[in-house]
């Protein structure tokens, strides 16, 4: 689901803008985008309820990259029994001209895979990303 959408409190909306200013410490020229789905009916019949979906644009296609977008999911479980709400794992997508180029899962092996994979710095950089988020949202305050 959009993060504009999803910054429902003042501590949601605080840890969206923490994500999008971690991004952007490590990947400077990024533009940010809290609304990547558009708000048509079959787009919103795709959209998870429980994620938060941020978008990020670059000028151009970089080389290290090997994309011109990238879209985060930061996916939630909610706990039946302590009725936590917890980050379970993101997914991240780079996006050319062609559509998806790689894609990089943290909820089994942290590979990315694709036709066209950012460098190896970058991955670092965007695991890095991942691990920060993660601690972010599971932190020990309520989601």
């Amino acid at each position: 689901m959009n993060a504009s959408e999803q910054a429902t409190n003042l501590e949601l909306a605080s840890k969206i803008a923490t994500v999008v200013n971690l991004f952007k410490f490590q990947f400077p020229d990024a533009k940010s985008d809290l609304k990547p789905w558009k708000n048509d009916p079959e787009t919103r019949e795709l959209v998870d309820p429980d994620s938060i979906d941020i978008g990020f644009h670059f000028p151009g296609i970089s080389k290290s990259w090997r994309s011109r977008s990238v879209l985060i999911q930061i996916r939630f479980h909610q706990d039946p029994i302590t009725n936590l709400r917890r980050a379970i794992g993101i997914e991240v997508a780079g996006f050319d001209h062609r559509g998806e180029a790689w894609r990089l899962s943290t909820v089994e092996n942290w590979n990315i895979v694709g036709e066209s994979v950012p460098s190896l710095q970058i991955g670092d950089k965007l695991k890095q990303f991942c691990r920060q988020i993660l601690e972010l949202f599971n932190e020990k305050s309520e989601v």
